[in-house]
């Protein structure tokens, strides 16, 4: 291989497979590499553990402003130059600030991500789980999609949950981010009026949803931001409007395509599935991580070069671009050992899938760590064996690392050896579940009992005996007589 081999801007190859022999050899070969760019003046590689962590702290150099280029262009096409206008027409995002503008936003926002006010989501977060499990392996047919029916669709309940949307509306958020972010795809392929169109009706949502709490305020977090003050400084109608879109498109997609990496992942190396089926208390300890880290569901960010700067023998000029990318930094073998195997039980584990500290630190990353941790723990009580046949679909990006399909085919055969069939990632799967169990009733996750207020989901109510189905297990975090049910 040899440098000129390497094109991160050849969005076909992301399609094909993920490049890891291109990072490696620039680790080894160019770690800091000017890329060229048709009809640009190229931009500066990253690639090294070290060096993403080190530049992604330093803001004081190395800038997310969008005024200055923003975290995501690394080209100047068409597409995205219309979507960077739409947002910045719109008002600033946290993600594209630097302090001190930056410092103040977040910690205007972060009332609604403290420890607290996530752990309160779980049992929520649990029963969505439970209920997006049970009806993926019921769909009539047997035929589902693993992205759409079930990675996508805890990402927009907890969204839902979080921020205060009704249940039904949360494919209308569904449908906004993925013109927002993945233009580049045939699949999802929009005109830029388009994409400016699906920002300004988030943008509107989001308006109605926080002037609705303004006036009537209630006991949800939507209403404690707009209400919230810190020295005396609160949010505007447009701050609360730019971070809904931000956390509707970045909670949704990034979790999105870590839930799909993940299980890709475990298809690949059924022997780290067997491990979470024997014991799930790795799932939240180490096997999420390693799931990040594997899969890096954002490959890399765009920074802006304040002044002139020698780093490590080369010239970055003031102007120039910058990317870190975190996909190569979480195979760094100079951090990780055996760095292309996956391993759930990996104790070591400084992935920068968060983006690797300093003011930037993804400040959802304790709500997409609980999420992914409540879905896989359900999902292995449930489907306790995989067995892969086929390759997924993979998104057209070189951004995001995503999932675009993941068919899934269950078909249920009710004897003493009950037996599901499901096509996970358009790969034949055959599920053997547990032992028959006691029926249990498992509430509504958008029920009487939910705490959220608003619109009522069309659901709101319902119950469902979970193990009326032979072979379905409570949910891991409920309780059964007055006693935990991990376990039994």
């Amino acid at each position: 291989m040899e440098l000129a081999d390497i094109d991160l801007l050849d969005r076909d190859t992301f399609v094909k497979r993920m490049p890891h022999d291109w990072f490696a050899y620039l680790r080894e070969n160019a770690p800091i590499y000017r890329h060229p760019e048709p009809d640009g003046p190229g931009f500066w590689v990253f690639s090294r553990h070290r060096d993403v962590v080190a530049l992604n702290r330093n803001w004081e150099n190395y800038s997310s402003d969008d005024r200055k280029g923003g975290v995501v262009e690394i080209e100047g096409s068409p597409e995205r130059i219309a979507a960077a206008a739409a947002l910045n027409g719109a008002g600033r995002m946290m993600l594209t600030m630097d302090p001190p503008e930056h410092t103040r936003y977040r910690k205007l926002v972060n009332r609604g991500f403290t420890p607290r006010v996530i752990r309160s989501l779980e049992d929520h977060l649990r029963e969505a789980s439970v209920r997006i499990i049970e009806n993926a392996l019921e769909k009539d047919g047997g035929q589902v999609d693993f992205v759409v029916d079930v990675a996508a669709e805890l990402p927009l309940m907890a969204i839902a949950e979080f921020l205060g949307v009704p249940y039904e509306d949360r494919h209308k958020m569904f449908e906004w981010s993925n013109k927002m972010i993945g233009t580049e795809d045939p699949e999802y392929a929009v005109s830029p009026e388009d994409v400016q169109a699906a920002y300004y009706q988030m943008f509107m949502y989001a308006n109605t949803l926080g002037a609705d709490r303004r006036a009537n305020p209630r006991e949800d977090i939507v209403s404690m931001l707009v209400h919230g003050e810190v020295d005396g400084d609160k949010l505007t109608e447009t701050d609360f409007d730019m971070f809904f879109l931000l956390l509707s498109v970045a909670g949704n997609e990034t979790t999105r395509n870590a839930l799909s990496q993940g299980m890709v992942a475990l298809l690949d190396h059924p022997e780290q599935y067997q491990k979470m089926v024997d014991d799930p208390s790795i799932i939240g300890a180490t096997a999420v991580d390693e799931v990040l880290r594997y899969g890096s569901p954002v490959m890399y960010f765009r920074r802006n070069v304040n002044e002139d700067v020698e780093y490590e023998g080369h010239h970055i000029a003031a102007g120039d671009k910058v990317t870190l990318w975190y996909v190569s930094a979480n195979r760094d073998e100079s951090v990780f050992e055996n760095p292309n195997t996956f391993d759930v039980l990996r104790a070591t584990n400084p992935h920068v899938a968060f983006g690797g500290g300093g003011p930037h630190s993804c400040i959802g990353m304790h709500l997409a760590r609980l999420e992914m941790k409540v879905l896989f723990e359900e999902l292995v009580a449930r489907v306790p064996r995989i067995e892969k046949l086929a390759e997924p679909v993979r998104l057209r990006s070189n951004f995001i690392n995503g999932v675009k399909h993941l068919q899934v085919r269950s078909n249920k055969k009710l004897d003493s050896n009950f037996l599901w069939t499901a096509d996970v990632g358009r790969a034949m799967v055959h599920v053997t579940p547990p032992q028959l169990i006691p029926p249990r009733v498992v509430p509504d996750p958008f029920g009487p009992s939910s705490s959220r207020s608003g619109s009522a989901s069309p659901h709101r109510g319902e119950t469902h005996e979970s193990a009326q189905i032979p072979g379905k297990p409570p949910l891991l975090g409920g309780r059964v007589r007055g006693r935990s049910a991990r376990g039994v």
